[in-house]
């Protein structure tokens, strides 16, 4: 990834609008998903990371569901956490932006206390977070139109 790539975590609402942002590009305007879906009430408790070049353009962003609001989509245990909503513009893909947002998530995972992560992948970047450590289990499904499967990755190895 190139040095003038910062990632971290979304602290205040100008961050958190880049990252929502980033998703409209990415998810409502080039891959169709619908707005409605896009955004949901899960937004307001998550943890949100977000990928700025040095001259302040987002470039990325994912989220992380911890606790309650991980429950549904972890199996209900506690101690996963549930990675979700990890776009990069298209100028920024191939630069590293996506794994390095990855590895942000995992970092607020483990500041947390999780001790694994969980993450519904569109099939065609199962390679993608296989490279990353992830291990894909379960059946492949549609969510938004869009074929996924489940992945989880270990935080403790």
């Amino acid at each position: 990834m190139s040095p003038a790539v910062t990632v971290r975590v979304a602290e205040d609402p100008a961050d958190r609008e880049a990252c929502f942002a980033v998703r409209k590009e990415v998810f409502v305007a080039e891959q169709g998903v619908p707005p409605e879906i896009e955004y949901d009430a899960y937004d307001e408790g998550a943890v949100h990371v977000l990928a700025v070049r040095e001259d302040g353009l987002p470039l990325g962003t994912g989220r992380l569901l911890h606790g309650e609001a991980a429950a549904a989509k972890t199996g209900a245990d506690p101690a996963v956490g549930s990675l979700g909503r990890l776009a990069v513009t298209k100028e920024a893909r191939g630069l590293g932006v996506g794994a390095a947002l990855v590895r942000a998530v995992e970092d607020a995972a483990r500041v947390r206390g999780l001790t694994a992560v969980d993450l519904h992948a569109q099939t065609h970047a199962l390679g993608f977070y296989e490279r990353l450590g992830y291990q894909a289990y379960g059946p492949e499904f549609p969510d938004a139109g869009i074929p996924h499967r489940a992945m989880r990755r270990d935080l403790t190895q």
